[in-house]
């Protein structure tokens, strides 16, 4: 047995992945491993107003990192399963996937309201053409409007409009309570002061208050593990969305550990692996890898273990909703990778190679938007 020395592992800089890391950190070091994270910035993160579509290739959030593991810099990287490409270099394995998070997605909305009570026309964030397209096959009414940045940066232009206009309102209310102090017939609209109303703000809070608005948005949709992990989901209301409808992409929620395949591989298998985690975004990776839909097509696929079967759930739909190829199926345990490839060819067979080819000649011309990185 290797002598346990400290594992160097590549995460991308924004405050959710340092997050996520940590996460990975944390398990190892639960089995006395000692950890060195090393921020690598990448494509995605150089390239900010951009849509995913844009940045020239997938894996724009992961090749630079598993580039450094490659080259002998570091040991292993940590990813955001959803971004990494079906296809991975031959000499990295994906050495291990801690129990997968929150996979489905989020509507947040500054007042609470829930898909169904959003106003005919509402405007809806988000630059997943997934999600896009999920939406407006529920609701065709919606605008959908892209949406990029952290989840704070999303969060903030959400909250931005209601809050800016409250402070507008209650600076107004100030200036007319001054006015009438010695009015006894003067009721106040507000009980509290500016200032007071604004002591009482989270910090994610003032900063929209401070952001400028460019698209107001009725609400935005985002993965629910990345808005947990974030540490900001008890600031908002938002409304879990149905994983049977809302489809996830495929390895939301999850995270993993590329590295050289050999014995720190294994080591960080045996250490921080959750085998139901790894056979159910293993039928989802199979399943995306052999539809061929990559980030450019508007797939969900979500697998859950079931007994002794795994029940995949498929949706494949063109780029504004209004025409599908779904299915589900349960696939055996024991043969859960052929099953899956299977499963993706008579769905290919019914219609979705033709839609995930009408979204690359989309997406040629240069009006895909792909699912974007984890709680973007």
């Amino acid at each position: 047995m290797r002598t346990r020395g400290t594992l160097r592992l590549a995460t991308r800089g924004s405050a959710l992945a340092r997050r996520q890391a940590s996460l990975v950190t944390e398990a190892l070091e639960d089995r006395r491993y000692e950890v060195e994270l090393v921020t690598v910035e990448t494509t995605g993160d150089q390239i900010r107003d951009e849509l995913i579509h844009r940045l020239g290739k997938t894996g724009a959030f992961v090749r630079e990192l598993d580039e450094r593991v490659l080259e002998g810099d570091l040991d292993g990287a940590i990813h955001s399963m959803k971004d990494m490409p079906t296809e991975q270099p031959a000499e990295l394995v994906t050495a291990g996937i801690p129990e997968r998070g929150r996979p489905g997605d989020v509507l947040v909305t500054p007042d609470g309201s829930t898909l169904e009570e959003l106003p005919a026309g509402a405007t809806v964030g988000t630059s997943s053409l997934r999600r896009r397209a999920q939406l407006l096959s529920e609701r065709d009414d919606l605008t959908v409007e892209p949406l990029r940045g952290n989840v704070d940066t999303r969060l903030e232009k959400l909250l931005a409009p209601s809050l800016q206009a409250e402070h507008q309102e209650r600076s107004e209310a100030d200036k007319e309570r001054k006015g009438n102090t010695g009015d006894d017939d003067f009721e106040a609209e507000y009980d509290r002061t500016t200032d007071e109303w604004f002591d009482d703000l989270s910090e994610l809070e003032r900063q929209a208050l401070g952001r400028e608005v460019e698209t107001e948005y009725d609400a935005i949709v985002l993965a629910q593990a990345g808005l947990e992990r974030s540490g900001l989901a008890h600031y908002v209301d938002y409304q879990e969305l149905a994983t049977d409808t809302f489809v996830p992409a495929p390895g939301q929620g999850a995270l993993a550990v590329t590295a050289p395949d050999g014995e720190t591989a294994r080591d960080i298998k045996s250490a921080i692996d959750h085998p139901r985690s790894r056979v159910e975004t293993t039928v989802e990776r199979t399943i995306l890898a052999e539809l061929g839909g990559g980030c450019i097509a508007p797939i969900g696929i979500y697998a859950v273990l079931q007994g002794e079967h795994i029940h995949a759930t498929v949706t494949v739909f063109d780029r504004d909703g209004d025409e599908s190829v779904t299915g589900s199926r349960d696939l055996p345990v024991d043969s859960h990778a052929e099953a899956a490839r299977e499963f993706a060819r008579d769905l290919a067979d019914r219609g979705a190679a033709e839609l995930i080819e009408g979204a690359r000649e989309d997406a040629d011309e240069g009006v895909s938007e792909g699912d974007k990185p984890e709680g973007k």
